[in-house]
């Protein structure tokens, strides 16, 4: 009998696959670049669960060709289900999980999961897969579920608190939040999520000093990991200086640590898109560092995987003056419109109800009709956390939302979002100078406010 590093009981046709196993799982849960090395038995052991984790790898790259590129592994997997001597009922769930990804049935994916957290809730792969799942239908009380089921099974395991965090803090609940991760922390002093979710909570709490210096402070342990770890958390370094006014420091963070790691990947990709709005949204010019994020982006023009990276795949477009965000619009459009399989129905009401009128604001604030953009945004706003991501990226589109007022002279509107803004962002920089503008337009002396 074979066990992974968690004590998960595994059937390999080959045990020297193991420690390629072994990376899947714990390089998965601690976000290193490891968990790619899965691949290198997938022709020497065609058993289950290798297959299922090749076919999971595959689907991460979040593009329209993925579940083409997944589907051999998936079927090599199911096939091999009856010829696996010893095959648990573990490694079933997961294959079965894995298949209901790649066809796209994401509410069977996510129910496999949350049985596998009750059954084996030392399987942290299957529970960190299922929380992304979650994630990107905004349904963050699920992914707090998932981790807290797991807790009396495998606290001793960091990378676990590590989720905890990010689940409090997604369901706003920060003082839960800032332990769980502090303990992920104090467990593994490498634990770039916890890190992350604690940066979540100090971004959040308008703690912006301290955040900038936290993640500067271990900035250092962000070595072997995936790219989207590594550039998204050299991303939450600089959104801490951007809003402390440090626009230089910004654009070379944004040159040297969060653009070029793995320019082909989606997560790469938006968190590009999202910094470079967000210094322009600041006043601050980007020169031509546009056109490369564009260059990249033209090879999305028809994936519609995640409406949330859509609309940031589009707004990179357009800020580039790239004609070719007009096909992505109406690829967006067409895609939300089209008759679903029954097991996608609740997705693509997303796409038709939120996706597509957002993207036309975004669309239109990237070429200047703000108007527009506003009247657009303002009755979607609400409903943003049903397209993914987190709160800290979706405040990226409620930036546009406010730059729109402010630039269509909405100033009453625009002075009811800004103030709260600057009430829970005291030290921001950028967020009183807004203000400060808005009241300069209002008649009022901004000089008696701040």
């Amino acid at each position: 009998m074979l066990n992974d590093s968690l004590g998960n009981q595994v059937s390999l046709h080959d045990a020297a696959s193991l420690g390629a196993v072994n990376d899947f799982v714990e390089g998965f849960i601690s976000c290193e670049a490891r968990v790619a090395n899965i691949l290198q038995v997938s022709e020497s052991d065609q058993s289950p669960l290798v297959q299922a984790c090749c076919a999971a790898l595959h689907m991460f790259a979040e593009s329209a060709q993925c579940p083409r590129n997944a589907r051999p592994y998936i079927q090599r997997a199911l096939s091999s289900l009856k010829l696996t001597p010893g095959v648990t009922q573990r490694e079933q769930r997961f294959v079965a999980a894995v298949a209901a990804w790649v066809d796209g049935d994401m509410a069977q994916a996510i129910r496999l999961h949350q049985e596998q957290v009750q059954e084996h809730p030392r399987d942290l792969a299957s529970l960190k897969l299922g929380q992304y799942h979650l994630f990107n239908i905004g349904n963050a009380p699920g992914m707090l579920k998932l981790a807290l089921a797991a807790l009396p099974a495998a606290q001793d395991v960091p990378y676990l608190h590590g989720m905890a965090a990010f689940g409090w803090e997604q369901c706003h609940l920060l003082r839960q939040a800032e332990l769980a991760a502090r303990r992920a922390i104090a467990m593994c002093e490498k634990e770039p999520w916890a890190q992350h979710a604690l940066a979540h909570v100090m971004l959040t709490q308008g703690r912006l000093t301290e955040g900038l210096a936290f993640m500067q402070q271990v900035s250092p342990n962000w070595t072997g990991l995936n790219s989207f770890m590594v550039t998204h958390n050299w991303w939450h370094l600089a959104v801490f200086a951007l809003e402390l006014g440090r626009n230089d420091e910004v654009l070379r963070l944004y040159d040297e640590q969060v653009w070029g790691v793995v320019k082909e990947y989606s997560q790469d990709q938006i968190g590009a898109v999202s910094l470079l709005s967000r210094l322009e949204l600041a006043g601050v010019d980007v020169g031509e560092r546009w056109q490369d994020v564009a260059e990249h982006l033209l090879a999305r023009l028809n994936d519609q995987v995640l409406p949330f990276l859509d609309m940031q795949y589009l707004y990179g477009l357009a800020r580039a003056g790239r004609p070719q965000a007009d096909a992505l619009m109406g690829h967006i459009e067409a895609f939300a419109s089209a008759s679903p399989a029954p097991a996608q129905a609740d997705s693509r009401r997303v796409w038709q109800e939120v996706c597509v009128p957002a993207s036309r604001g975004l669309l239109a604030h990237a070429r200047g009709d703000y108007a527009l953009a506003a009247q657009q945004l303002c009755t979607v706003l609400p409903r943003l956390p049903e397209i993914g991501g987190s709160h800290a990226q979706r405040d990226l589109f409620e930036q546009i939302h406010l730059d729109a007022l402010v630039r269509s002279n909405q100033w009453v509107k625009a002075q009811h979002l800004a103030q709260q803004r600057v009430n829970g962002q005291s030290e921001s920089v950028r967020v009183r100078l807004q203000a400060q503008r808005i009241y300069a337009a209002l008649g009022i002396e901004a000089a008696t406010l701040f």
